[in-house]
């Protein structure tokens, strides 16, 4: 697929609502063919409703870049330093990439590595040692995207949508600084 100029944004208040229609958007572009729609309704109603996701956009020690193709916004990603950092990055200076999203119609396009980039960029200035992250353990696509950028699998954890406990994967990658 071509690629296209994708310029990145690292967002502010005034994008919250922005966000909050891409999260919403792409994450049920992304998982509703594998969960039930109670499970999505409870997802996105109870457990990531709106109000909770708009208190996130500038909030101490969480950061958002927006990804463009023109005028549009295509994708997003999201950082965040976690209070606690998981088994096998305890006592290092990590940060997490909490999401990181495109628009169905932009994937292959550029936006997910314009993303990532940025991601890295952004942890490279802030001194980080590791950026990580969590996957679904059946989003094979997501996998193989990270596993390009040189991340490796070291853990487990459990990640409810709705009712439905699912078993992400932590993926890790050390930064060369």
């Amino acid at each position: 697929m071509e690629s296209l100029a994708i310029q990145i944004k690292i967002a502010g208040v005034e994008d919250a609502q922005l966000i909050v229609d891409l999260s919403r958007k792409t994450f049920y572009e992304t998982f509703a063919r594998y969960n039930t729609e109670e499970n999505m309704r409870i997802f996105q109603e109870e457990q990531m409703p709106r109000d909770k996701q708009l208190a996130e956009v500038g909030a101490p020690g969480r950061w958002f870049l927006l990804a463009y193709a023109g005028d549009e916004a295509v994708g997003y990603a999201s950082m965040r330093e976690a209070a606690e950092l998981p088994k096998g990055l305890q006592g290092t200076r990590a940060i997490e990439i909490v999401q990181l999203y495109s628009d169905q119609k932009m994937i292959g396009k550029g936006v997910g590595a314009a993303l990532m980039q940025a991601c890295l960029d952004l942890a490279g200035q802030m001194a980080m040692d590791w950026v990580w992250l969590g996957v679904w353990e059946h989003n094979h696509r997501a996998i193989a995207f990270y596993r390009k950028w040189g991340f490796e699998h070291f853990g487990e954890h459990v990640f409810l949508v709705g009712l439905d406990a699912q078993t992400d994967w932590w993926m890790k990658k050390k930064l060369d600084r």
